[in-house]
């Protein structure tokens, strides 16, 4: 992800040991989170969709329509993310634009696989 450097030194850290769920599949979401260290697999229904890796986000579809949680999201390794509340996300909006640019590419890559997924 292009603003990496935007989350390195951010205080909102959220650690989840190996084999840990950061958050499930139906829960309520209020916040959107940046993988910094490690890596965690996406599941839908139990089946990996998807493998995160540094840089990556996930939880944005909270931010952006607040709702439950369309996906589970384990730890593979001991990870670290970087939480993003809405307050937060507004003001990275706000301050790097591209950022909600990067959030809109994010959910389209997924809502295309998810769509590819179904029709296979």
């Amino acid at each position: 992800m292009v603003f990496f450097e935007l989350f390195s030194k951010a205080p909102e850290i959220v650690r989840v040991p190996r084999g840990a769920v950061l958050f499930r599949e139906g829960a309520p979401g209020a916040a959107m989170y940046v993988l910094i260290l490690g890596q965690a697999s996406v599941a839908i229904g139990g089946r990996e969709l998807e493998i995160l890796t540094p840089g990556a986000i996930v939880g944005e579809m909270s931010i952006v329509s607040p709702g439950p949680r369309s996906a589970t999201v384990t730890a593979s390794d001991d990870c670290e993310f970087v939480e993003i509340n809405v307050r937060r996300f507004n003001e990275l909006v706000r301050q790097v634009p591209e950022f909600a640019l990067q959030v809109m590419r994010t959910l389209s890559e997924r809502l295309r696989r998810a769509d590819f997924a179904l029709s296979a």
